[in-house]
């Protein structure tokens, strides 16, 4: 990863952010409203809960047959990833609540997903959304060698099949989070000191995480084998199935925000400097889908409202729905861009339309 600093333009001569902030500001005042989240962000938790945690409770004390036991692991997966998507990912933003403890607790729930606090307050809240869709900077666009996210990344030969092969890898998000990409994150950004607020105590934070993995790993393997009489091999591939359709949720759903035909990624010139303002740049590198579908819109916790979103990372996604009406409006009458994919499908076929463009050898995609 590229250290050097990105310093974005200042000049917004029109004052679009300002106008917007203040139209935005205004809309909770006005309707007396918190920008945190509210009773409908407090019950789709606990139905989020409930459709990760239950299945996982049945296994343990059911006597089921392991067809039975292999689809309430598929459950998990899906409630696995609504809990990402809809409490953690708030949560961690300061958005849940407005009490301090309330949004640490419900951000702590990254540790019953795999992951960890602080290595995913890092990449996302810092990197991603400080630097969206800049190759080297933002995390979210390094997929190693195997997936070319970006037409600044280095083409390889297998490339070329990338918008085959890359749903299958996909899956296999969290589940690196559960074993490797933890340790790695927290040894890069430990060096680099990088930190969401204050850097935190070495010792504590590897110490968290290996208790945390410790704890993990009891709870998802070592229990169901001491308490489900079944091959623990069985149990192995339960955990990678839930695993497996959490990150295929998850991957494709961040992916349909960034990596798509009308999501740009712009480079720093050579002294570090963007083009545009911080704001306008969130505007030109994220797209919303789906959002007139209320399922999506329920389920992704408003991540099909990545424009919004990322311009409001500290309101909670269960008002982006009205807010983006004043977004939409005010990138309009600013003559900027607000990138959107009507449907949910539309937006797929894009990203892997996208995929596929940039699998081509760089220098024959322009003949």
């Amino acid at each position: 990863m590229e250290q050097s600093a990105i310093r974005f333009s200042r000049k917004d001569s029109a004052q679009f952010f300002r106008t917007l902030n203040k139209r935005v500001n205004d809309y909770f005042k006005e309707n007396k409203i918190k920008k945190t989240g509210n009773w409908r962000l407090h019950i789709k938790a606990v139905i989020m809960f409930a459709i990760f945690l239950t299945p996982y409770f049945l296994i343990l004390t059911l006597n089921l047959p392991i067809w039975a036991n292999l689809l309430l692991t598929l459950v998990m997966g899906v409630g696995m990833a609504g809990v990402g998507m809809n409490v953690m990912h708030d949560g961690n933003h300061g958005s849940y609540s407005n009490k301090k403890w309330v949004n640490k607790l419900m951000g702590g729930s990254i540790y019953i997903l795999a992951g960890n606090v602080y290595n995913w307050q890092v990449q996302h809240n810092v990197l991603h959304h400080t630097y969206t869709n800049i190759h080297q900077h933002d995390e979210d666009l390094e997929a190693g060698r195997i997936l070319r996210f970006s037409k600044h990344a280095k083409w390889h030969r297998f490339h070329r099949f990338q918008h085959f092969y890359s749903v299958f890898l996909y899956g296999l998000l969290t589940f690196n989070w559960a074993i490797t990409t933890d340790f790695q994150q927290m040894y890069r950004y430990m060096k680099r000191k990088l930190s969401y607020g204050k850097l935190p105590n070495p010792v504590i934070n590897w110490s968290t995480l290996v208790v945390t993995k410790s704890l993990y790993i009891t709870i998802w393997i070592v229990l169901p084998l001491i308490f489900v009489d079944i091959a623990w091999w069985k149990v192995l591939l339960g955990f990678f199935i839930m695993h497996y359709v959490a990150g295929v949720i998850l991957s494709v759903v961040f992916q349909l925000a960034h990596v798509v035909d009308e999501a740009e990624t712009p480079l720093p010139d050579e002294h570090g400097s963007m083009k545009n303002t911080w704001a306008i740049h969130q505007l030109s590198t994220t797209v919303n889908f789906g959002t007139k579908n209320r399922i999506v819109n329920w389920f992704t916790g408003g991540l099909n409202h990545q424009v919004e979103h990322h311009i409001f990372p500290n309101i909670s996604h269960v008002h982006y729905t009205k807010i983006a009406k004043i977004v939409k409006q005010t990138a309009n009458e600013f003559n900027l861009p607000y990138n959107e994919y009507k449907t949910t499908r539309k937006a797929i076929i894009s990203h892997f339309k996208h995929l596929k463009e940039l699998g081509k050898r760089p220098a024959l995609q322009y003949q």
